[in-house]
């Protein structure tokens, strides 16, 4: 079929972001306009704020995103916009620009997951580079500010299917380590913060257990799909017999650093680190770190590492018990670098490909999202007007 050009639109959180992607696989232009600045005072997205944010930026967002194209509103084949999950003003700003562009230029209009996109980032990044096949059954880690979600994926003929397998039931992973941040005076966002200051302390110093959750598998007949796949396939996939299920939870981590805190006597030199970054207009990661001290560094070290190792022994142990081929990891807290290096060392000792997206790609933004609007626009999937916003979405 002849290339298709997409115009994306995401605005599923706090970020404004508008792409045109080729065929699903050539990015052309990807513009994001954060809010990091807005949300800043206050630790954390602010959904009223937000949704203002979006108001403003989406128009010349979406300009820029077509100019960089070289693609004009009349030139592009399809509109592909966020429907969830996330917040539910947010989401509704890009649908309803959405919804008036593929009406005044009479353009198919293709809703997607937000989930999907940062899956389908990983396959942008793949085509880029030209690593060759993939080979299926593939599992895919989404674990970002809000989610935290292991999905095994399969694609027939261009059509893309997902089962859960596993999910955050409470914090998301990168939900921890901003709430961590905030706790410790250190600055919004948190994750890249502690990324970057993590190898000043000793991850060794502190002890952290996260949470081992405790409960019955579920079988295949719970989930509308089983049965309908080969009986010849792998075992998981047959009618009737137990899944497992790899769920994490963050919360406890969380309350164990706040113990810390307190027991340690921390709060005094948290305020004071708290004032001087106010002083700050654009704080830089040097001005953090000389605020800290050797305490702080290590456990903010401490506390990444339990994270990432937390993370990589759940997902590659699903990997086993599920006999997948290749390895996922997306969503933000995938441009975590020690997450990233844990994740190709363990993996290679399995044998498993793990694949990621660029550091661009791994937060939220526009392209992934033409990107895996492209396989619905291929089917004809398209949605009515009136479909809206669903915070809640789940992907299947």
């Amino acid at each position: 079929m002849p290339d298709a050009y997409i115009l994306g639109i995401e605005s599923s959180c706090d970020e404004t972001g508008a792409a045109v992607v080729r065929s699903g696989r050539q990015i052309l232009s990807n513009v994001v306009a954060s809010q990091i600045a807005t949300h800043q005072p206050y630790g954390g997205v602010v959904p009223e704020l937000a949704s203002r944010e979006h108001l403003r930026a989406i128009v010349p967002v979406v300009r820029q995103a077509l100019a960089e194209a070289g693609q004009t509103y009349s030139s592009i084949d399809a509109i592909a916009v966020t429907q969830g999950p996330g917040l539910a003003g947010a989401l509704l700003v890009g649908i309803s620009f959405a919804k008036a562009l593929a009406f005044a230029l009479e353009k198919p209009l293709i809703a997607v997951n937000h989930l999907e996109g940062h899956i389908h980032a990983v396959l942008l990044e793949h085509h880029k580079n030209e690593n060759g096949e993939l080979h299926f059954p593939v599992l895919a880690l989404v674990v970002s500010g809000g989610h935290t979600h292991l999905y095994l994926a399969h694609v027939d003929e261009n059509l893309w299917t997902y089962r859960n397998i596993g999910h955050t039931r409470d914090d998301a992973a990168g939900e921890a380590f901003d709430k961590v941040a905030k706790l410790l005076g250190l600055g919004y966002p948190g994750g890249p913060i502690i990324d970057w200051l993590a190898p000043y302390g000793d991850a060794l110093a502190v002890k952290f257990q996260t949470s081992q959750i405790k409960h019955a598998d579920r079988r295949d007949h719970d989930d509308p799909r089983a049965g309908t796949l080969e009986e010849d396939g792998p075992s998981f996939l047959r009618p009737g017999v137990l899944r497992p299920s790899f769920d994490f939870s963050y919360s406890g981590i969380k309350t164990a650093v706040l113990r810390y805190v307190e027991t340690g006597n921390l709060r005094p030199a948290i305020e004071l680190r708290r004032q001087a970054l106010t002083r700050f207009d654009n704080p830089k990661m040097e001005d953090v770190l000389r605020l800290c001290d050797g305490k702080t560094l290590n456990l903010v070290a401490s506390f990444q590492r339990s994270m990432v190792n937390d993370l990589v022994l759940k997902t590659l142990s699903a990997a086993r018990e599920y006999e997948v081929r290749t390895l996922f990891v997306s969503g933000g807290v995938a441009a975590n670098l020690e997450l990233r290096t844990a994740f190709e060392r363990e993996a290679a000792m399995q044998g498993l490909p793990v694949y990621f997206p660029s550091r661009a790609l791994s937060t939220d933004n526009a392209a992934m999202i033409a990107a895996a609007a492209f396989p619905k626009f291929v089917r004809q999937d398209f949605v009515a007007m009136d479909f809206s916003a669903e915070a809640g979405m789940a992907l299947r």
